[in-house]
């Protein structure tokens, strides 16, 4: 849930975006997508606010020694005049410590991620008009040993509405909801459920998969197994859909998000079968897989 700043802090919270609008410091990622700096290079003295500006999908921010704060400004990796339909998406790392994350607008600031929050793997979601990141140093006796950072992409509102399903997140596909994910999604196999690993902490499930086609994959998630000579892969879903092993093919289709492979949709084969006959006996699949 997202809160505005205790009381108490306000006056250094407005005071650092006060010294930013007068002025404040400016950072430009050489490789556009990833940001890594120091709050040493602050002098003791000063509450020093510094710009950092990004223009990638994707990538990540890592801020050593955090003092006073960054406003991270993340731009599409092309020109679009549909930035209002994008999602920001961020996963703070594993040890992230030593400041908070806000989301800032125009002055108004909500908190979105709070200095030692220990929610593992836990991703935080905003329309890309709802603002930008203001992190702000916690006052800290020994900064040492503090890194405040986090991966962040920028994708459309309808693949983070795919990702992130509150209403029905386990519910099956419709018959075009897959032919869809089948023309659009990030990798489309099928195979088999080998093995299912529940993470009761991150409420999460690991779908090992044994794949005997692999129709396409934009990262390699699933490689050849010198073990069982077929191609193995992993795929994560949420824990509350109770996936178990079992007999029987399945066409498994999903995106990547922050590096894992995400369940989509993953009928029966057989039933994708029919699905993908009957529309293609009407002339409605929206692409040619070749399903047999």
């Amino acid at each position: 849930m997202l809160r505005a700043p205790a009381p108490g802090r306000l006056p250094l919270v407005l005071g650092l975006l006060l010294q930013l609008w007068r002025g404040g410091a400016a950072q430009y990622s050489s490789d556009l997508c990833n940001w890594k700096g120091s709050g040493l290079t602050h002098e003791s003295h000063k509450k020093d606010v510094e710009q950092v500006y990004l223009r990638c999908s994707e990538g990540s921010i890592e801020w050593m020694y955090p003092t006073g704060a960054l406003i991270v400004n993340l731009r599409p990796n092309m020109f679009s005049s549909s930035s209002k339909h994008l999602t920001v998406c961020i996963k703070p790392f594993k040890d992230s410590t030593g400041a908070n994350i806000y989301l800032e607008k125009t002055g108004e600031l909500k908190l979105l991620v709070r200095d030692g929050d220990r929610s593992p793997n836990k991703v935080y979601c905003f329309g890309y008009d709802q603002g930008g990141l203001f992190i702000e140093a916690t006052p800290q006796q020994d900064i040492s040993r503090k890194i405040t950072g986090f991966q962040y992409e920028l994708i459309s509102k309808g693949i983070a509405s795919d990702l992130h399903t509150v209403s029905a997140p386990c519910r099956p596909c419709s018959d075009t909801e897959v032919l869809l994910a089948v023309c659009t999604n990030d990798f489309v196999v099928r195979g088999s459920i080998q093995d299912v690993t529940n993470e009761v902490e991150q409420q999460e499930s690991i779908i090992d998969v044994s794949v005997s086609r692999l129709y396409r994959q934009k990262s390699k998630v699933f490689q050849p197994s010198e073990e069982s000579g077929s191609w193995r892969g992993q795929i994560k879903t949420l824990l509350e859909c109770g996936v178990k092993p079992g007999d029987g093919d399945f066409l498994f289709t999903g995106r990547m998000h922050f590096g894992e492979a995400r369940l989509g949709c993953a009928p029966r084969f057989k039933d994708f079968q029919r699905m993908y006959k009957e529309a293609k006996d009407k002339g409605l699949n929206p692409c040619e897989i070749g399903p047999d």
